[in-house]
């Protein structure tokens, strides 16, 4: 009985959770080798004042190579400070110690997800935090406008330096709720209900933001790394950082930041904004983070062409050498663009993996060129079209005049600033191109996309079915229509003559001269699925610069494709080299035949 209260359940301290976590991750994420190579590269990376271990900012950024014309470093590491404390947020920022840094990697590898399956998805929130900053001021204003429901106009009764684009937005369930990664890894160790609740500083989004400026340069960072191996140098990608190709990285970046906010109405993003342009826009937008924290798990102090005698190993296997992220050059199609392209198509389909099928100014602009380059090819393709705005005022003479006599008349504004009239969009189609003689073509796998100025993705609907016709007259309107009804043969009134416009729809004239992206958000039913991040109705009409078409898929599709042309150059040579004019058509004929070139299906032209 000589107990006392105290000794029989005394709560663990944070400390103890902590460490107890750490070593959980470190046993659990990592294999036997990684743990090894984490423990060396933080021993010899780590300075050590007063008996404590730990990362620098300048050491981490030297580690991963960050390139110092970016200005990210900072960043980082104000996102590893704040990760670092998990599963005790409020607590951060902390120094990154070992334990520290285990939770790092392991969370920003996604290794974390083998043992917190339930706050798997949580992640982003806990990315977003450690973005942010934090205004209690801003908060207050968030509260008050939730309350009301009601919009505030004016951007002076907000706390200094902030800005919001939709009030009373701000706040939804998620936002409120408590972290669901924090509480599946205080279960994971079965801890006391006592410290599944913490700071309402740290348990909730309101009043944070970030900094419009720190988020365009985090993303010129993802941009770079989007495409790295977990082996691979970052310093391998130095040329993208310097000159005209940094110019076109901060472009791009541009472009992608629009998708969460007005940069000219909001300096910072809010987690409602974070939260809603995320997972249709960039799915994959923090995936470069996996390989460039794998770094960490691999030392450079390891050789195993060492044998234990110390004598060295005389058959050493060369370095691998990979293949370019692009094997071709396009006009329209850059790493950047591919870069892009990653944040919502999965990178294991496009880096290393595309070919150029088709590009208008190599090829011709014309729908005959675009079959026999596209046609054959018997795997994804990305459809890539870039141009420059039509004057709002219509030319009414020639080719433009007669586009835009075929076009309902315009009744939306334009869908970005009139100084950025360059346009970019696309389309990924996994099914094959084919003619559509009566119907569409395409699947619900199929993602309408623009790439420039704004960033904004329109995944496929599973209702309506019209996702791609392509159509050589005698249809009434010849050319690549996306999300529109497939055109009709005949023409009985002024209203058929019109070309009909999907909800959200991309068309591409038969000259591939002209084309017009309809955004219609007033609509439903469409075979496109409205903007995330633009909830209003726009119409970009546009003269065509570049067609471009790049084929997803390794050797053996380009063999399948290299082995049709080659059937077809033949078949076109055994026509040229048939000896007729013997005057007799029915033994011409015979001979036709006999080399298969008329018969069932085939006409073998006129033998008259």
């Amino acid at each position: 009985m000589g107990q006392s209260l105290s000794d029989v359940a005394r709560p663990p301290s944070k400390e103890e959770i902590t460490a107890e976590l750490a070593e959980k991750f470190a046993r659990k994420c990592f294999e036997p080798l990684e743990l090894y190579s984490f423990k060396d590269n933080f021993k010899s990376l780590a300075d050590h004042q007063q008996n404590v271990r730990y990362l620098k900012e300048d050491t981490i950024a030297r580690f991963l190579e960050l390139p110092d014309i970016l200005a990210v470093s900072p960043i980082i590491y104000h996102m590893l400070t704040y990760i670092g404390a998990f599963p005790f947020l409020q607590d951060a920022p902390v120094i990154l110690g070992f334990e520290q840094m285990i939770m790092v990697v392991a969370i920003m590898t996604e290794r974390y997800t083998k043992i917190l399956t339930r706050g798997a998805s949580n992640r982003r929130k806990l990315l977003f935090k450690s973005l942010a900053v934090y205004d209690r001021k801003l908060s207050e204003i968030e509260k008050q406008q939730h309350d009301v429901s009601t919009s505030v106009s004016n951007s002076n009764t907000h706390a200094p330096g902030f800005a919001i684009d939709e009030a009373g937005d701000d706040l939804d369930d998620e936002a409120i709720d408590d972290d669901e990664l924090v509480l599946a890894a205080l279960d994971s160790l079965d801890v006391n209900d006592a410290f599944k609740t913490g700071d309402s500083h740290a348990a909730t989004t309101h009043g944070a933001m970030i900094p419009a400026d720190n988020f365009r340069k985090l993303i010129m960072l993802l941009l770079l790394v989007s495409p790295l191996d977990s082996q691979e140098s970052l310093s391998t990608y130095v040329n993208r950082v310097a000159g005209t190709e940094l110019e076109e990285l901060r472009t791009t970046a541009e472009n992608i930041l629009s998708a969460f906010i007005n940069v000219e109405k909001s300096p910072g993003i809010t987690y409602a904004q974070f939260s809603h342009a995320i997972p249709t826009n960039f799915p994959f937008l923090f995936n470069g983070f996996n390989p460039l924290f794998e770094h960490f798990l691999f030392s450079k102090n390891l050789d195993f062409s060492k044998h234990k005698d110390g004598s060295i190993s005389k058959s050493v296997a060369p370095a691998v050498v990979l293949p370019p992220l692009l094997q071709d050059n396009g006009q329209i199609m850059n790493l950047n663009v591919l870069s892009q392209l990653s944040f919502f198509i999965d990178g294991n389909e496009l880096f290393r993996r595309l070919r150029l099928l088709y590009s208008g100014s190599e090829a011709g602009f014309s729908m005959g060129s675009f079959e026999t380059k596209v046609f054959n090819w018997r795997a994804p393709t990305i459809l890539l079209v870039s141009g420059t705005r039509l004057p709002d005022i219509p030319n009414n003479s020639g080719s433009e005049g007669y586009f835009n006599d075929s076009l309902p008349p315009k009744r939306f504004p334009n869908g970005s600033a009139p100084d950025r009239d360059r346009l970019v969009f696309g389309a990924l189609v996994r099914q094959p191109w084919r003619h559509t003689h009566r119907d569409c073509f395409g699947g619900e796998d199929m993602v309408l996309f623009q790439l420039a100025p704004h960033h904004d993705v329109f995944p496929a609907s599973s209702l309506n079915r019209e996702y791609v016709a392509f159509a050589k007259p005698p249809i009434a309107h010849p050319g690549i229509n996306i999300g529109c009804p497939h055109p009709k043969a005949t023409q009985s009134s002024r209203h058929e003559s019109l070309r009909h416009l999907g909800p959200v729809s991309l068309v591409i004239d038969s000259s591939f001269e002209y084309g017009v992206f309809t955004h219609d958000y007033s609509s439903s039913g469409g075979a496109f699925s409205t903007s995330a991040s633009r909830k209003y109705n726009f119409q970009e009409r546009f003269q065509v610069d570049e067609i471009e078409v790049w084929g997803c898929g390794g050797d053996e599709e380009a063999r399948m494709q290299r082995e049709h042309w080659e059937w077809e150059a033949r078949e076109a040579e055994a026509r040229r080299r048939v000896n007729l004019g013997t005057g007799d058509i029915a033994a011409d004929r015979a001979l036709l035949e006999m080399a298969g070139l008329v018969g069932a299906n085939r006409s073998g032209g006129s033998m008259a």
